[in-house]
C-alpha cells in the first residue's frame, strides 16, 4: 500500500503561485541623460563583437521550459519531503501458553552456602540457577520474563517466547546484585506491573526468595492484594535453611543466622489462589509444573503491522536531475557562439 508519511507539505505546491500573485514586483531604475553621457563608448562596435565572438540566440519556446523546469524541480522536492513509502503488511503468528514472569531474589543472602552438591558446598544462587534454569528451558511456548530483585525490583526480560535468553540472563546472575536487601513487595508489584497487560487466565508469577521483606516501598500482603485484583496466581518457593548456616564474609568462612518467613510467603500465595513451597523439597518444582499445566492456555492475539520502505529517493533523484539540466539551459536559453568575423 502506498501512502505519504508527511501529506501536509503537498499545500506548499501552491507557495510560487501565491508569491507570483501577492509579492512585490520589482522596479527597475530607468536610465538618465548623465548615465547615458558617463557611458564608456567604444569606437568600432561591430569589430568588438566580432573579437569576442558573442551572439545570444534564443531559441523559441524557451520561457515556456525554463518555467516548467522549476515547476517540475519544486514539485520533485516536496515529493520527496512528503516522504513517500509503500506499507508491507506483516502479522505475527498465533501461539498458545501461559505467561510466567519469574522473580528471583539477588540479595547477600543468596551466597549462603547451606546446599551441597556430590559433598561439594555450593551457594544458594547456584542451586536456583540449576532448578529454574531446567524450568525455563521446560516451558518452550510459554512467554516468560524474569525480574530480579534486592534492594529495589528490576526487569532482566519482559515476556518473551525465547526461554533461552531468560535462561542466559538467569546463568549470569550474583548474589548482591541488585543490593544487599530483600524488597519482596516490589517485585511482586513490578510482576503484577508487566503481568496485567496480559490475558487474565494465565497470569503466573513464580517468587523465589530465601529471607524476609527488608526493603522496597511496597508492602508484600498489599502488593498480593493488588496481584489477587489482577488474577494473577503467585507460586512463592523459600530457599535455604533457617538459623545458622555458612556464610563467606570479609574472605572468611563464618556462621551467619538467617530466616525465612515462610508465614509471609504462605500467605501472599492464598491470597493469590497459588501455593507455597520449599526449595529443599527436590518434587517442589514438578509439583508447580503441573499445577500451571492445569490452568487454561491462552492465545496470543495476532498483530498485523505495516512495514514501511521509504521511497523518497526517486523524487529526489527528479529534483537533482532537474537542477542539473537548469546548469546546462540557464534561465531556459542555450547560448550559441557565432563565428569570429574573418575581416577581424
Amino acid at each position: 500500500m502506498f501512502s505519504f508519511h508527511w501529506p501536509w507539505f503537498a499545500l506548499l505546491l501552491l507557495l510560487p503561485f501565491v508569491l507570483k500573485r501577492f509579492g512585490k514586483p520589482s522596479t527597475s531604475k530607468t536610465e538618465s541623460p548623465e548615465d547615458r553621457q558617463s557611458a564608456l563608448l567604444h569606437p568600432m562596435p561591430a569589430r568588438l563583437v566580432g573579437a569576442f565572438g558573442i551572439l545570444g540566440v534564443v531559441p523559441a519556446g524557451a520561457g515556456r521550459l525554463y518555467t516548467g523546469l522549476l515547476i517540475a524541480i519544486w514539485s520533485a522536492l516536496l515529493l520527496a519531503m512528503m516522504r513517500p513509502q509503500w506499507l508491507e503488511p506483516y502479522s505475527e503468528a498465533k501461539t498458545e501458553g501461559y505467561d510466567l514472569m519469574l522473580a528471583v531474589d539477588a540479595s547477600r543472602s543468596m551466597g549462603a552456602l547451606d546446599f551441597s552438591v556430590d559433598g561439594r558446598e555450593v551457594t544458594r544462587m547456584s542451586v536456583i540457577k540449576g532448578v529454574m534454569g531446567r524450568f525455563i528451558t521446560a516451558r518452550e511456548g510459554d512467554r516468560i520474563g524474569l525480574i530480579v530483585f534486592g534492594d529495589q525490583a528490576y526487569v532482566l526480560s519482559p515476556l518473551t517466547l525465547d526461554v533461552y535468553a531468560v535462561r542466559g540472563l538467569l546463568d549470569v546472575m550474583e548474589p548482591s546484585i541488585a543490593g544487599d536487601a530483600t524488597a519482596i513487595g516490589d517485585a511482586i508489584g513490578l510482576a503484577a506491573k508487566k503481568l496485567r497487560q496480559r490475558p487474565k487466565e494465565s497470569r503466573v508469577l513464580v517468587l523465589v526468595t530465601d529471607g524476609e521483606n527488608t526493603a522496597g516501598t511496597l508492602p508484600p500482603l498489599d502488593a498480593a492484594r493488588i496481584a489477587a485484583k489482577e488474577g494473577i496466581r503467585i507460586y512463592t518457593i523459600g530457599v535455604g535453611s533457617k538459623g545458622m548456616v555458612p556464610f563467606y564474609e570479609g574472605g572468611q568462612r563464618k556462621m551467619v543466622r538467617m530466616e525465612i518467613d515462610e508465614d509471609l510467603l504462605r500467605t501472599v500465595a492464598q491470597l493469590t489462589g497459588g501455593a507455597y513451597f520449599r526449595a529443599a523439597d527436590t518434587n517442589a518444582l514438578e509439583e508447580i509444573y503441573r499445577r500451571i499445566d492445569a490452568l487454561e492456555k491462552t492465545e496470543a492475539k495476532a498483530r498485523s503491522v505495516m512495514i514501511p520502505s521509504p521511497l523518497y529517493r526517486w523524487p529526489l533523484a527528479l529534483a537533482l536531475l532537474g537542477l542539473l539540466l537548469l546548469g546546462l539551459f540557464p534561465e531556459g536559453r542555450r547560448r550559441y557562439l557565432k563565428p569570429k568575423s574573418e575581416h577581424a
